[in-house]
């Protein structure tokens, strides 16, 4: 396969600058692959980058190519590296450890201190014609999952941690707070292992009827409504919104757990620490993802999760900033790609 010397992408030079432009192709060096970048999913924290300039603690302080949701074909092996072979289709992994601090090596290389994450500053995403990245972080795709829906393995990746550190199993009645991507991904993946009832909340009857149509045996939009105390077993917090975690733990009953999954604020004031107390309620987090790729590919492929009734939306490379603003200006948006060849 012949490697240009350049190829396009969607750098992000300051807040809503946005621009497709010329860069050098880099690699891959020693231990790296070069992937040809087929489609990359819009995710919420590339959105802060985009309006804010920011997503949490992390600053844009220089020029860098969003994007971390990705898959595509294997271009070039670097040194060293055996596989996988040129041509395989490949989601890639976007956060990685430096594979040898205690914390790498407990199994837990998505905490390492020194880790870096594609699209996440200072280092650039894969919203590009082409990206090297390690070759540890590339996961071969079947035959069943197309490569555009590979870009979605990552959020689906996101979805499947937070649900086995919630403890969800056969049985359990989970309540899952915000029906956006990863709020829909991690209820499919909770019905998946056997969880009894699934009940979503949002503000958004768009988001709450995709939910439904995508396998929660409940919804309530708790701009109208509100929850039943003591009800779940399980809480899984995908909104990012303090009340909704709030009143997701007045839902749990005694030996309830609450797992945040959405991007937390510094501070949440009003939990519920003398009720978590006299009903034994654990409170966890989760982030990013670690050993969950082949998990979500094999729910993907089998089909025990829809990938493609997340999908919403397709753009061009040229058309980047219209999909950073696609999920925010319209509530129908669920998940949206780019797709860096077309």
């Amino acid at each position: 396969m012949s490697i240009p010397t350049h190829t396009r992408a969607a750098v992000l030079h300051a807040a809503l600058d946005l621009r497709v432009e010329d860069v050098p192709v880099a690699g891959p060096g020693p231990g790296e692959v070069l992937v040809a970048v087929e489609a990359v999913g819009v995710c919420g924290s590339d959105v802060h980058y985009f309006t804010d300039g920011r997503n949490g603690r992390n600053v844009l302080r220089g020029p860098m190519v969003l994007g971390h949701e990705a898959a595509g074909v294997v271009a070039a092996l670097g040194p060293g590296v055996a596989g996988p072979a040129v041509g395989t289709r490949v989601a890639v992994e976007p956060a990685v450890g430096c594979g040898h601090c205690p914390t790498c090596r407990s199994g837990a290389y998505h905490l390492c201190p020194a880790g870096t994450c594609l699209g996440s500053p200072p280092t650039d995403g894969a919203m590009s014609g082409y990206r090297a990245v390690p070759a540890r972080a590339v996961h071969p795709l079947p035959d069943a999952l197309s490569t555009e829906l590979g870009a979605l393995v990552e959020p689906l990746a996101v979805a499947v941690h937070p649900v086995r550190r919630a403890g969800v199993g056969p049985g359990h009645r989970v309540l899952v707070t915000g029906a956006g991507p990863i709020g829909v991904l991690v209820a499919q993946t909770a019905r998946a292992v056997g969880a009894e009832q699934v009940v979503v909340t949002d503000v958004q009857d768009a988001r709450l009827d995709r939910a439904a149509r995508l396998g929660a045996t409940g919804t309530v939009n708790t701009a109208r409504d509100d929850l039943p105390d003591a009800t779940f077993d399980r809480l899984l917090e995908c909104s990012a919104v303090p009340a909704a975690l709030r009143q997701g733990m007045h839902a749990l009953g005694p030996a309830g757990r609450a797992t945040v999954v959405g991007q937390a604020p510094p501070a949440v004031d009003g939990l519920p620490l003398a009720l978590m107390q006299r009903w034994e309620i654990d409170l966890n987090a989760s982030f990013r993802s670690a050993h969950a790729f082949g998990p979500a590919i094999g729910l993907a492929a089998s089909g025990r999760v829809d990938l493609a009734g997340v999908l919403t939306g397709r753009f061009a490379l040229a058309e980047a900033p219209a999909a950073l603003r696609a999920p925010g200006a319209d509530p129908h948006h669920l998940k949206v790609v780019v797709r860096p060849g077309d």
